[in-house]
């Protein structure tokens, strides 16, 4: 069985929220069948190192499986929060962009159910790896 790499957001979108220095990201699969791989993939070591370089102190991941979604909460990484960060848009929707880019395996079969164009994909080397 052969895979692709693709950006997340082929395969979910997200919604975002803020309350003070913690964040809560949303991941919805676009279709249920990429569902598992969510749940497998996007995990909250994952996403503890997705967001390594703002330093958050904990990532919780809650699923919801009948909506085929999942939402992380990711505490002390708003700079101090929203109203008292000197970053521009330090939080929401920006955050939401940089976890929807993440890599996401999936198999062959699979790709007719992600969103966007074909060419989206992430080049790997031989050997599997990102370049």
């Amino acid at each position: 069985m052969t895979k692709l790499t693709v950006p997340l957001h082929r395969a979910a979108h997200g919604r975002t929220g803020d309350k003070g220095n913690r964040s809560n990201i949303s991941v919805i699969a676009w279709h249920p069948l990429l569902w598992p791989l969510l749940v497998e993939q996007i995990t909250e070591a994952a996403v503890l190192q997705r967001f390594a370089g703002r330093r958050p102190s904990a990532v919780k991941r809650y699923l919801l499986p009948q909506l085929q979604a999942m939402n992380f909460v990711l505490d002390e990484v708003l700079d101090g929060g929203v109203n008292d960060a000197l970053n521009l848009d330090s939080h929401g929707k920006a955050l939401s962009f940089l976890l929807l880019d993440l890599p996401l395996l999936v198999p062959d079969e699979l790709a007719q159910y992600l969103i966007g164009p074909a060419t989206d994909v992430i080049p790997t080397t031989p050997s599997g790896d990102k370049t």
